[in-house]
């Protein structure tokens, strides 16, 4: 019986990734890795590594959840050492609970390498923290669907009136439509967003504006990106240090 470790590679800087991850890596005599992993992370692996790619884009899976699953399990019953890498955090919408289930159905050993999810790490590259003396005492991290059993109205309304801070993943193509309940359900049209794409990697841009202009100014940025909801947003003004590759000075407006 082999091994499987759960690794989070991450944000996209390379140098984020924790030590334990590096080990886990080179440890690995297979990888299967998402489609937000840093390439430049790969190349740490040993020579004859073998590599499977399990990323899920937008549109489309290139490989359903059930089959990656299959394959951790099958590769540890064979005697593999597997690393399982995944972008951020691996227990962070990252499916990871639900494959440490199946390991531990199996009676398979892994363990879990928590990363640094993007949801802190892309608002700190862009000057943004997620708590603020000041500004907020309480952040959620979220997704753009509502929860199984849940409805829309309902877990917007929850979310609208809760915690000061909004760090939302895979929202971008439902922008318009998280702004527009946000507001109806509680938060000022003039509460701060920014919208930070690709955070922590040299292709990062940052766009900052309110619930009620965000649409309009963000109407370039494309998956993926982190959406950052409240008053810490204000901070980027005073405390923005990372250095952005940003061709379309519009991009760059202050809110």
């Amino acid at each position: 019986m082999g091994k499987v470790y759960l690794v989070g590679a991450g944000p996209g800087d390379p140098d984020l990734l924790t030590i334990k991850g590096m080990k886990a890596i080179k440890a690995a005599d297979v990888i299967l890795y998402d489609r937000l992993v840093n390439k430049d992370i790969l190349d740490l692996a040993e020579p004859s590594t073998k590599f499977f790619y399990c990323g899920k884009d937008p549109n489309k899976h290139s490989l359903p959840q059930e089959e990656t699953n299959r394959m951790l399990v099958n590769l540890a019953k064979k005697g593999h050492v597997v690393t399982r890498l995944k972008g951020g955090d691996p227990f962070v919408f990252g499916r990871g609970g639900e494959e440490a289930e199946i390991l531990a159905h199996h009676q398979i050993l892994f363990e879990i390498v928590p990363g640094v999810t993007s949801g802190i790490a892309a608002p700190a590259y862009a000057g943004i923290p997620v708590t603020h003396r000041d500004y907020s005492s309480s952040v959620a991290f979220v997704t753009a669907v509502n929860k199984p059993g849940m409805s829309k109205e309902t877990y917007w309304q929850h979310l609208a009136q809760g915690p000061e801070t909004l760090c939302i993943y895979m929202g971008v193509k439902r922008l318009a439509e998280i702004c527009e309940l946000l507001v109806r359900h509680g938060k000022g049209i003039d509460t701060p967003v920014a919208l930070v794409h690709l955070g922590t990697t040299d292709a990062q841009k940052t766009v900052v504006g309110t619930l009620g202009n965000i649409v309009t100014r963000a109407s370039e940025i494309k998956n993926p990106a982190m959406i950052v909801v409240g008053d810490v947003v204000h901070m980027r003004q005073k405390i923005s240090w990372f250095k952005e590759q940003v061709t379309d000075s519009t991009l760059v407006n202050k809110a």
